[in-house]
Formats: C-alpha cells, sequence, structure tokens
C-alpha cells in the first residue's frame, strides 16, 4: 500500500472512530501530539488535546453525531476530505440548549501527515446552517445564498 493510499485510510479513522465512534484513544494513534491547527474558540488548547475536546464538544451537543466521508483526494502528503455530518441537538452547543432538531451540514478537512500521524489538521464546516438549522439565527430568505437566483 503506497503512502498516500495510507494517510486516504488514516483520514478515513478519523471519521469512522473518532467522530462517530467517539474513540478517545484513537485520537491518539491517528493525531501527533504537537498537532497544529488554528484555534477552535478563544482559549482552546492546542494540539491533540483541542482535537479531542472538539471531538467531546460536539459529540456532547448532537450525541448521535454521524460523520459520512463523501470525498477524499490524497497528494503527497496531504489528504483532502469532503464530510457531510448529521445529529440531533441534544446538549449545549456555543450557548444555544438543546432543541432536540436534526442538523444536517457538509464541511471540509486537509490533513499533512508525516510519519503516519497527522501534523496539521484544517477545516471549514457551515456553521450558519448549524445555527440556522437549531432556529438560533434567523434570515430573510433574499439574503441566503442561492435562494434569490433559483426564484428568478
Amino acid at each position: 500500500m503506497s503512502e498516500q493510499e495510507q494517510n486516504g485510510n488514516t483520514a478515513a479513522r478519523v471519521y469512522a472512530e473518532c467522530w462517530n465512534n467517539g474513540d478517545m484513544a484513537a485520537i491518539d494513534e491517528i493525531f501527533a501530539a504537537d498537532l497544529k491547527h488554528a484555534p477552535f474558540m478563544p482559549g482552546w488548547p492546542m494540539g491533540r488535546e483541542g482535537f479531542r475536546k472538539l471531538v467531546g464538544y460536539w459529540r456532547n451537543a448532537f450525541p448521535d453525531i454521524h460523520e459520512e466521508l463523501v470525498d477524499s483526494v490524497a497528494e503527497g502528503d496531504k489528504v483532502a476530505t469532503r464530510f457531510r455530518l448529521t445529529g440531533t441537538h441534544k446538549g449545549d452547543f456555543s450557548g444555544v440548549p438543546g432543541t432536540g432538531r436534526k442538523i444536517s451540514i457538509e464541511g471540509a478537512e486537509i490533513f499533512r501527515f508525516e510519519n503516519g500521524k497527522i501534523v496539521e489538521y484544517f477545516y471549514v464546516e457551515d456553521a450558519l446552517g448549524v445555527f440556522l438549522q437549531l432556529g438560533a439565527v434567523e434570515l430573510p430568505e433574499a439574503e441566503i445564498a442561492g435562494v434569490a437566483s433559483a426564484a428568478s
């Protein structure tokens, strides 16, 4: 198996083991201790512990969270993925108490590898979509991208 295939398989483990099963021990196997990532929130820990806290935070708010790996591309020491996140809002999420509402959003991640471990992690997701689906934010339909052009 090539290094790119191994990296792709490791990236897939992030979804299956960390996000979907909440396996915190897998985080130690997959991510370098000094993992580099952007701050997730003010005061958030950096490194592998920051990622562990991120998984716990989301799993507390959405206990049935499921991240489906939709697409993956590996090149060199990087793997880029697109995912679909679904879950039911049961716990606090950024100050929004559990609503029982189901959410479905998409996002993308880039993982950089060294010696089989993820050493850099970057992600974006439809955060506005989460808050819209939870009813925490309201926007007039005309302000939502694509709605006005679809009606024309």
